[in-house]
């Protein structure tokens, strides 16, 4: 039986540290899900919605200024699903949109109906690719950039590892951006200490912090599951953690 990967790509490195959503980015991911598709059944929790709708925006309603993220988020998804669609089909992989909140994960008829839809959608070789509802939730939007519901979505399915793609190789000692001399440190078992060493940064573009991360690594240690964050701008990312080429994080048992 193959081992299920939960893949969590962020804003940023969807944008490849532009502020569009960057195409070459998602073939990268597309050759990587061919690639470890043959151990791996993988789910991908993207964000990337509002940024899609700020660059239509830019380019086709000039002047024109929408405030509610919700609404960006609204014109966004769907675009953001046709560039997964238009290069996904190159590659021969078959994706299936899942908008999810957490109030699905509440209740209990919620999950199961949750847990079939992804099943079966694993079972006839569809990459789900889940999103927060962000039209009738928030929650994405303030406190997290999917972090969270990739944990909880890990937990659901049982996963076997989740990674959360960043614009950062990890955990360090000292935030990197400030600080030079600044470690990764490269296994963590006790993340309530390591969440002493979080220094934010505001990175412009998406929403999900360090903190952020760390709570979704606390979710998925409780269930057992492995949590890894790795620098998703380096092409080939997942790939080279797992061959070890790459330095990253891993969150491991207490």
């Amino acid at each position: 039986m193959k081992k299920k990967l939960v893949l969590k790509i962020g804003t940023s490195t969807l944008t490849n540290g532009t502020k569009l959503i960057s195409r070459g980015k998602v073939e990268d991911i597309g050759r990587q899900i061919l690639e470890l598709h043959g151990e791996f059944d993988i789910i991908l929790v993207s964000s990337g919605a509002i940024a899609a709708a700020r660059q239509r925006i830019n380019f086709m309603d000039e002047g024109r200024v929408i405030e509610s993220k919700q609404a960006l988020a609204a014109i966004g998804q769907p675009l953001l699903m046709r560039i997964y669609n238009e290069i996904f089909t190159d590659f021969g992989i078959r994706a299936a949109q899942c908008l999810m909140t957490y109030r699905d994960f509440e209740n209990e008829t919620s999950r199961l109906n949750t847990l079939n839809t992804l099943n079966e959608l694993i079972k006839y070789s569809y990459i789900p690719i889940i999103n927060e509802n962000d039209t009738t939730a928030v929650e994405e939007i303030i406190l997290g950039d999917n972090d969270k519901l990739s944990a909880l979505v890990a937990a659901l399915l049982k996963a076997d590892l989740l990674v959360l793609a960043s614009d950062i190789d990890g955990v360090f000692d000292k935030n990197p951006h400030l600080h030079t001399d600044a470690k990764l440190i490269s296994e963590i078992k006790n993340i309530e200490e390591a969440r002493k060493l979080v220094e934010e940064r505001d990175s412009g573009l998406g929403t999900g912090g360090m903190n952020s991360k760390l709570e979704a690594a606390i979710i998925c240690q409780r269930e057992n599951i492995e949590t890894w964050i790795i620098n998703g701008g380096k092409n080939n990312f997942v790939i080279n953690a797992i061959e070890g080429k790459v330095p990253f994080t891993k969150f491991t048992k207490s």
